[in-house]
């Protein structure tokens, strides 16, 4: 429950090396204007995983216990006497959305900046949910679309490194030595020489490659996981290829030619660069459908006919990838028809 008339002040919070020093600014901004009036503090950390996401409980976990800390800082950065017109709210937000690009977070902060009353919002300057890519200025530019006042917490940011530098651990070497030697030994005739050069090929790409590899630790469990599902999966992809194939095939031949092209963009509930490219590659291996340029969860796709566009829209393909790659759980996530995605489109 708010407070009439506070100063409410939001900041959107990551494990970072700066949040510890944002919290401290926005502590001193806050207790400043306890001076004059109640004051609200509002710290949040955007989920970027989704429920069903099997890391979920691990990712939730983990956004509980940086709120935990922030208690903890706040509590010590008043010197465990905070004023009494001091409150501090913290909030796990988005764990039930599809967030990928920076204006996903901003939707997100924005609405809870309406419900809740912000005035002010903060911004550590090394924000970057989920291990994501650098996101600051792009989130900036999107919260602009509100009515609150932005503000980039003035702490020092560290130097920036190039990717190259990223640490590799075991199962990143592990996971790029056993996709590279297998992918060598298949191209091989496997003679005794290709098993030695396999070797010392695969070795050599994955002291190279593996700090690079990977955006997060690879987990054998998983993949292995998502190895018998991709095996049940490609059957289905098959099938999905020979139906559309005969569809296509009775248009060429029909005398009249009954083809409708149009462009359609398609919202897909699906996340992770695996997934995207396999959804993306999937729809394009299916004849009557071409995807011709993917920004972040936002497919557009050239669809021949309107049978095509009828099963793009039907949620088959985008369902299935959701198995291969999340489970179960994730298979039962609304079609993009049952979310109300009817896929804007312009003739092609």
């Amino acid at each position: 429950m708010t407070t009439p008339d506070a100063f409410r002040l939001l900041v959107p919070v990551a494990d970072s090396v700066t949040v510890r020093n944002t919290i401290a600014y926005a502590v001193d901004v806050a207790t400043e204007a306890a001076a004059d009036r109640p004051v609200e503090l509002h710290v949040v950390d955007v989920a970027s995983t989704r429920a069903v996401d099997p890391d979920a409980p691990e990712e939730l976990a983990a956004a509980s216990d940086l709120l935990t800390r922030v208690e903890a800082w706040v509590d010590e950065d008043t010197g465990g006497e905070q004023p009494s017109n001091f409150s501090l709210v913290t909030e796990v937000l988005g764990a039930d959305q599809y967030l990928f690009s920076p204006g996903d977070y901003a939707d997100v902060l924005l609405s809870y900046a309406d419900e809740q009353d912000i005035d002010r919002i903060v911004l550590d300057s090394e924000y970057s949910p989920g291990g994501a890519g650098p996101m600051l200025r792009p989130l900036t530019i999107e919260l602009a679309r509100g009515d609150v006042a932005i503000e980039e917490a003035p702490v020092e940011r560290r130097t920036e490194r190039t990717v190259l530098t990223r640490a590799a651990s075991l199962p990143k070497y592990l996971a790029v030595f056993a996709a590279s030697y297998l992918f060598y030994m298949l191209l091989s005739s496997w003679k005794p020489i290709d098993v030695f050069t396999g070797f010392l090929t695969a070795t050599l790409v994955a002291v190279l490659l593996a700090p690079v590899a990977f955006s997060d630790q690879p987990s054998f469990a998983r993949v292995g996981k998502q190895t018998v599902r991709m095996a049940i999966y490609t059957p289905y992809l098959f099938k999905e290829i020979a139906v559309a194939n005969l569809q296509i095939a009775y248009v060429v031949l029909h005398p009249d030619l009954p083809i409708d092209p149009e462009m359609v963009e398609l919202e897909a509930a699906v996340w992770g660069d695996t997934a995207v490219t396999t959804l993306a590659n999937s729809i394009t291996l299916t004849p009557g459908t071409l995807t011709v340029s993917v920004t972040d969860r936002a497919f557009a796709i050239h669809s021949l006919t309107a049978g095509s566009r009828a099963d793009l829209f039907d949620g088959g393909l985008e369902r299935a990838v959701r198995f291969v790659f999340y489970g179960r759980e994730a298979a039962a996530i609304a079609t993009p028809r049952e979310r109300g995605d009817d896929g804007g489109h312009s003739d092609g």
